[in-house]
């Protein structure tokens, strides 16, 4: 990929995806350089002009790598999933919600199906969907494209329709950069005793366990690790992209896990595992769900051809993911 920008004034420009090029000024003040083979799918990326890292001026901004950025898109062959297409379409809504708990307003993104405000006696089920380190609650609807992915499915007679929620996954008592500080029972409090509550009074859900999930990605699948296991009450369907697993000795140590839990999905990046099939975060993600369903446990094992740790990867795990949430014993069993 080449990269222009006019800054006639500076000493040196670079960016910050790794083995680019040196870039060079032309006499019109451009300096251009060119980046490696970039995978398919979303990068996040960054100008550097006299030492000063800045967003590219010609780009949108997303919020990534602990700060508001670059991104760019390169085109992925499987691209028509989560394209625009002339299907009906839901609707991404803002909604602030007060927090006792860390005494202040938090933000969440509420995906709504097509057809929500036509048939207003209708109720849903609702996905939980958290992001990864670093991102925030924009990340889901803006990167991963959860909309235009539900869209299409749903189009498709692929998935039922659902509500799915996107909060920040951290708490105010939290700041970027210090992971080792992350405490888990923070957000857990705001997601089970303040924004499930929330959701269920400002929005038409089927509110019990059944028809409640809970995803994230990286650090969102250990949280929602975390939080399921510990509320079996309140969740039915767990995903885990590319981080936590869950093993029979989890199941084992978790009462009324084989009972309450319907769906365990878990997926990862083909270029996240390594030769033995172990992820670069540990574990045995494979195996484990494999144990799963030997036991009885309605488990499954995704991986993402030719995907790293990237949104690629997350989109194509959400896509996996959607139709077999809330499915019937009958619609499973094809």
């Amino acid at each position: 990929m080449q990269i222009q920008i006019v800054a006639p004034d500076a000493k040196s420009v670079s960016c910050s995806f790794r083995d680019s090029s040196e870039f060079v000024k032309d006499d019109k003040g451009v300096w251009i350089g060119t980046t490696r083979s970039l995978d398919e799918g979303f990068h996040y990326y960054t100008i550097k002009i006299d030492g000063a890292e800045v967003p590219d001026p010609n780009s949108k901004y997303f919020f990534g790598a602990m700060r508001w950025g670059s991104g760019v898109e390169v085109p992925a062959k499987d691209e028509e999933f989560y394209s625009v297409k002339n299907v009906p379409h839901g609707q991404l809504r803002e909604v602030l919600f007060f927090s006792a708990s860390t005494d202040m307003t938090r933000r969440a993104f509420v995906y709504t199906p097509p057809g929500y405000e036509q048939d207003l006696e209708k109720r849903y089920p609702v996905l939980y969907l958290q992001h990864g380190w670093g991102e925030n609650e924009y990340g889901w609807g803006a990167q991963g494209h959860a909309g235009l992915i539900m869209d299409n499915l749903i189009a498709e007679g692929k998935t039922k329709p659902f509500i799915i929620v996107m909060t920040y996954g951290m708490t105010s008592d939290i700041r970027m950069g210090g992971m080792a500080n992350f405490d888990i029972k923070h957000f857990e409090k705001v997601l089970v005793e303040e924004l499930v509550p929330y959701i269920d009074s400002h929005f038409r859900t089927l509110s019990d366990q059944p028809h409640r999930a809970m995803a994230g990605l990286s650090m969102g699948s250990m949280e929602t690790k975390a939080i399921t296991l510990k509320h079996l009450d309140k969740f039915s369907h767990i995903g885990l992209f590319s981080g936590a697993t869950i093993s029979k000795e989890d199941v084992d140590k978790t009462e009324g896990f084989r009972d309450k839990v319907k769906l365990v999905f878990v997926s990862y990046g083909s270029k996240e595992v390594g030769g033995a099939g172990a992820p670069r975060r540990g574990g045995e993600p494979e195996a484990n769900t494999k144990g799963l369903r030997d036991a009885g446990i309605n488990s499954h094992y995704y991986l993402s051809p030719g995907t790293a740790h990237e949104w690629q990867t997350w989109r194509r795990s959400l896509r996996e993911f959607a139709p077999m949430l809330f499915a019937s014993e009958t619609e499973k069993a094809n």
